[in-house]
């Protein structure tokens, strides 16, 4: 097989993976997982046959892969907002911190006490498997879709804790391949300094320059997203040359910075990196588990199905538990869920394979004495499958697990399907009434504080906010919500808003009315390109949903029966605007060009008042 073809296929394996993840609502990573090692096994072919490998620092596999971590880290980064830290900082900390503590001791002895590893590899394993990451929590928390402070939880110790664990994994090697306490001492002190100095203080200024070169207009905006993608990986590599694995930490802190700056906007930056995000997931993905062979796994099977339980057992809720004790952050229910959730990807993979390759090396030299070495250069072979079975247990049981035990503790919705109302006017109100007591979220926006304060009288969840604030886009919890109704009085608004929230539920999930100025002539009507699907039946604007409900046209429920089909229906109500459609498959908009609705289907509609049945 060529290299073409086997690029092609990596490329090819990784789309289709996501896609039939997507549609069948699955965890991505799994099918990756299995399209990858499938294809090195059957297929017969691994990235490393059109590569010259060499040791740690020569790899090109392995050089490739850090850089393509450090670019997810950046986005990940660019996600984080201090304002989250309001609610959920103090969980969020001690996740960082304690809970790294006690995984770390806590797998440490595992390796060594269970599994009688060296206390070094023991250690360094230990280090390692503190990590989460988002590579694998990003497309899990798309699969769960858990409540706003979860994700965030979840989002924040993902990534943050990356370059903690690749940090603690330095300071474990070079501790264990210090000749005494003294040298240990001084190297620990040394590294722990010079990550400080390039990871944090070379990042924050490294972000100022950036920020003063977008704000002052010195890179254009075609060029803004690959500027910063060779800011990143320029900083990955400089920051590893001084230190190891401080790029991580870097580029970690340099997303963070400039995520919170206020003067320039990186969200045309974001999107870009979540697109490449997606690309540098399924193709490393697919490529790391196409190079474990099945022996390798066999070898190491036994070993890894006992720390497998362990850390999902023992391991991951003990630290969670302990670390977030009497701590007034989150409630039971969250500290089960997140006891629960942490599986490894590929920094955890990337760290070990340099790590291991370190060992082998050392021992290969003989310099932790003839014994020592011949056990250190044989257990430090094991790592990486060993670390590759990890990631496929932990990923395979949190992927599988995640989503029903979210829902049972109440932390996510089976059906993401509810409403977001941009605009509370009465015509809104009255939908939302009717989709709330069919047991449907309704969540209406409105800067109107007089439409809020009503739509709250009718027992409705409701906020006084612009629909194009940040706070609409970052702090509203949409758990449970599926689709935006953007149904202001205002066109370009309707417009802007849609467009805004294709990043959240995507262009099927985005309607808004009619523009009043559908009909005129294209130099006056708002670009098609900047509208999304107009939403109900007969496209009604603002002004027609408006006069309808003014006149005393009201909501209506009806049951699609074989009795009273929809041919009946449109009889009896030839002027009704079907707005939703709920059946076994959850509610939806009715979109302008419906032409038939099956039985057991549930019509929501508006009825014109001269339709309405006569009051008894």
């Amino acid at each position: 097989m060529t290299p073409l073809i086997y690029l092609t296929l990596v490329l090819v394996l990784g789309v289709a993976a996501q896609w039939i993840a997507w549609k069948f609502k699955l965890p991505s990573i799994l099918l990756l997982l299995g399209f990858g090692f499938a294809l090195g096994q059957f297929a017969g072919v691994r990235i490393d046959d059109f590569l010259a490998t060499g040791d740690s620092h020569s790899n090109p596999l392995l050089s490739a892969v850090g850089l393509l971590v450090a670019i997810i880290l950046f986005e990940g980064g660019l996600t984080l907002k201090f304002r989250e830290l309001k609610e959920s900082g103090l969980p969020i900390l001690r996740l960082c911190t304690l809970a790294v503590i006690l995984s770390f001791g806590l797998t440490t002895a595992f390796m060594t006490l269970g599994l009688g590893y060296d206390i070094r590899l023991a250690a360094l394993i230990g280090a390692i498997l503190t990590v989460t990451g988002p590579t694998v929590i990003a497309p899990l928390l798309r699969h769960v879709n858990p409540t706003r402070k979860m994700a965030s939880i979840v989002k924040w110790e993902g990534i943050v804790v990356d370059p903690i664990g690749a940090i603690l994994a330095v300071l474990v090697f070079k501790i264990a391949v210090a000749s005494d306490i003294a040298a240990a001492q001084s190297s620990i002190l040394t590294a722990i300094g010079m990550m400080f100095a390039v990871g944090i203080i070379g990042a924050l200024i490294l972000a100022k320059i950036v920020e003063f070169l977008l704000r002052k207009h010195l890179v254009p905006d075609y060029l803004q997203p690959v500027f910063l993608l060779a800011v990143v990986a320029l900083a990955f590599t400089l920051s590893n040359m001084v230190e190891k694995e401080a790029g991580l930490l870097t580029v970690t802190v340099l997303g963070i910075a400039l995520a919170n700056q206020r003067t320039v906007s990186v969200r045309h930056i974001l999107e870009f990196k979540e697109n490449l995000r997606i690309l540098i997931i399924s193709v490393l993905f697919i490529v790391l588990s196409g190079r474990i062979s099945a022996a390798e796994l066999h070898e190491t099977l036994g070993k890894g199905l006992f720390l497998i339980a362990f850390l999902v057992i023992i391991g991951r809720p003990l630290s969670v538990l302990a670390s977030l004790l009497f701590s007034k952050g989150t409630n039971f229910k969250e500290r089960i869920f997140l006891a629960a959730l942490a599986p490894r990807g590929i920094v955890a993979a990337a760290v070990t394979a340099i790590f291991a390759l370190e060992f082998e090396e050392i021992a290969l030299a003989g310099n932790f004495g003839p014994d020592t070495s011949s056990t250190i250069l044989s257990q430090s072979q094991e790592l990486v499958p060993l670390v590759f079975l990890v990631i496929v247990g932990t990923v395979s049981i949190y992927g599988l697990a995640a989503t029903p035990l979210a829902r049972r503790l109440g932390l996510a919705a089976k059906n993401a399907t509810g409403i977001l109302f941009a605009g509370a006017d009465q015509w809104a109100r009255q939908a939302a009434k009717v989709l709330h007591d069919d047991n449907h979220r309704v969540l209406l926006l409105d800067t109107n504080y007089g439409n809020i304060s009503s739509a709250k009288m009718l027992g409705l969840e409701g906020k006084s906010a612009n629909i194009l604030s940040e706070f609409a886009e970052e702090e509203l919890d949409l758990n449970g919500i599926g689709a935006l109704i953007a149904g202001t009085p205002n066109d370009e608004v309707n417009s802007m808003a849609a467009q805004r929230f294709i990043h959240q539920f995507g262009r099927a999930g985005v309607w808004q009315l009619a523009p009043s100025d559908r009909d005129q002539h294209h130099r006056k009507a708002i670009s098609g390109d900047i509208r999304s699907q107009n939403a109900f039946t007969d496209r009604p604007d603002h002004a027609m949903l408006t006069k309808i409900v003014s006149e005393g046209g009201q909501m209506k429920k009806t049951l699609i029966t074989e009795k009273f089909d929809f041919e009946k229906f449109m009889e009896t109500y030839p002027a009704a605007i079907i707005m939703f459609l709920s059946d076994n498959k959850g509610l939806r908009i009715a979109p302008p060009d419906l032409e038939d609705v099956h039985e057991d289907t549930t019509i929501f509609s508006l009825i014109p008042k001269d339709e309405l049945p006569d009051p008894v």
